[in-house]
């Protein structure tokens, strides 16, 4: 099962919620926060990420495997309760092919851009400590097909 995480980002175009995010307030995820309801979360910019507990923890009682969408502050968490859970980090081909990819996004600030890729230069330093898999994202079909590869195996 795929989870699908809450957000206080706005809808990206032709985003649907409940389908690819939870778009919710700040405020209600700060009350998501208090309430224990979230597995993890993060700060990412200015907005809120995190997964919604009782999804997880329903879809694992009934014996299926769950794949989370996190970004690092939601892995440590996830590493810290759940140390048998199998981790892989998406890495982008370049850091000049991580900027082409967010510039050619759209929704994006030039300021934006370069947070992100400072945030995610200091990722790919940390990565290789807490993730048991390290995937080029180079070609969708060939990274889904190696991580495939990797859960079915039992990795």
């Amino acid at each position: 099962m795929f989870s699908v995480s809450a957000t206080t980002r706005s809808p990206r175009p032709g985003e649907e919620d409940g389908r690819h995010y939870h778009f919710v307030t700040v405020d209600r995820f700060e009350e998501m926060i208090s309430r224990g309801d979230l597995l993890e979360w993060a700060k990412y910019g200015s907005d809120y990420y995190g997964t919604v507990a009782s999804q997880i923890e329903e879809a694992m009682s009934v014996g299926r495997d769950v794949l989370l969408e996190i970004e690092i502050q939601g892995a440590r968490q996830i590493r810290s309760i759940r140390p048998d859970a199998t981790m892989f980090f998406l890495v982008p081909p370049s850091m000049d092919d991580l900027r082409d990819r967010l510039e050619s996004r759209g929704d994006t600030t030039p300021a934006q851009i370069e947070e992100r890729l400072k945030i995610a230069g200091s990722e790919m330093k940390e990565a290789p400590g807490l993730f048991d898999h390290l995937i080029v994202n180079d070609v969708l079909e060939r990274a889904v097909g190696e991580i495939a590869k990797l859960i079915n195996e039992g990795s």
